[in-house]
């Protein structure tokens, strides 16, 4: 992606970014695994993936990587606290110490912890803990990148539903918070996909904003190819084949089957009435309704079901060009611990290369 596409794909701090990728771009990172044993493909939609397609093959190039520059890895070992000492009266980092009380001295540490969401993979939130008790600052952490619980109860009948080429809008009171443009799942508790995962994060972030009672509205155009003429022209000559069907056995051209039922309920045209019968109003807000399908959203669903955690360790404390901390001297912040979020599709893990090279190179 060229820079203005990754900048606008970023939701949080997106200035901070600008040393830490023009340092260490797209193009930088795939070079890289190429050149450590990894080949890469580009697939629809620019998306870069192992040929293998296993995940796995990534982490072998950079553990061969780590084998060739001689790192020692020291698995299954849990660092409760970081440790600094005072020197002209500023604190600078001295070393960590470990659960078992071991204390391990060194010259720089990066602290690149991740979020609170991937709990298993050990992103328990110890990153944030580090970063307060040696005075950073710490800003609210929310869900991000992470499916939406719907109140209306019609969302739950169509668990399993799949749209692809559907456009969302996320609207709370007059305000627009996110448009888009994508594929969506409706769930068990509400609607998920990368078009609501990219919405949620927009959702978390205005969230605080919010005045008073006004609700947040999802409205769903299920038909975004058509302006709302030509879906009522697509209606009447649809209507007009099937005129003496009844309503709820002429719109199987129109949506899935799963779909069917729910819009007859919402339209509030009894589905036993004949086609030929539906008034031009009726019509005209079945058409309005095919553009603007609302739902309210109820909340988001949890960390452990969350991508990534929007929030983190205040930027205001790190050096944007070097990734170390404005208060504690040879400690170093990358990746998802700071305040730094993006949308779906790649952007979150470009983050962590960049932030994490540049702090890498900053020590040597």
């Amino acid at each position: 992606a060229d820079m203005d596409v990754l900048f606008q794909n970023i939701c949080t701090n997106e200035k901070f970014l600008y040393s830490a990728f023009y340092g260490f771009d797209n193009t930088r990172v795939c070079d890289l695994l190429e050149q450590a044993g990894c080949p890469l493909k580009t697939e629809r939609g620019d998306r870069v993936f192992p040929v293998s397609d296993h995940s796995s093959d990534v982490i072998a190039a950079l553990q061969r990587e780590l084998r060739k520059y001689q790192v020692d890895v020291h698995l299954h070992t849990e660092v409760k606290k970081i440790l600094t000492k005072e020197t002209d009266g500023n604190p600078v980092f001295c070393g960590v110490e470990c659960a078992d009380h071991e204390k391990i001295a060194a010259d720089d540490c990066i602290v690149c912890t991740g979020g609170c969401s991937y709990a298993s993979t050990g992103s328990t939130g110890d990153g944030y803990r580090f970063a307060e008790e040696t005075g950073h600052k710490v800003t609210e952490r929310k869900p991000a990148l992470v499916p939406l619980e719907i109140r209306e109860n019609w969302c739950r009948e169509l668990m399993g539903l799949s749209l692809k080429n559907v456009e969302i809008r996320m609207q709370c009171g007059k305000k627009t918070w996110y448009e888009g443009f994508g594929e969506m799942l409706f769930t068990h508790f509400g609607v998920s996909g990368p078009l609501i995962l990219s919405a949620s994060s927009f959702y978390s972030k205005n969230l605080s904003k919010r005045k008073g009672g006004d609700e947040v509205k999802l409205f769903l155009d299920l038909k975004p190819a058509l302006t709302p003429e030509q879906l009522d022209k697509r209606l009447l000559r649809d209507f007009e084949e099937a005129k003496n069907k009844q309503f709820k056995n002429a719109l199987d051209h129109l949506f899935p089957a799963k779909l069917i039922p729910v819009m007859i309920e919402l339209s509030d045209i009894s589905p036993e009435k004949k086609v030929n019968e539906i008034s031009r109003e009726e019509r005209k807000a079945f058409g309005s309704l095919i553009k603007e399908l609302p739902m309210t959203v109820a909340g988001t669903r949890s960390f452990a079901e969350a991508i990534i955690t929007q929030g983190g360790i205040s930027v205001k404390d790190i050096n944007p060009s070097t990734m170390e901390s404005k208060r504690v001297r040879h400690l170093y912040f990358a990746g998802e611990v700071l305040d730094l979020d993006a949308m779906t599709g790649g952007f979150n893990l470009q983050i962590a290369w960049s932030t994490g090279h540049l702090a890498g190179d900053s020590i040597q």
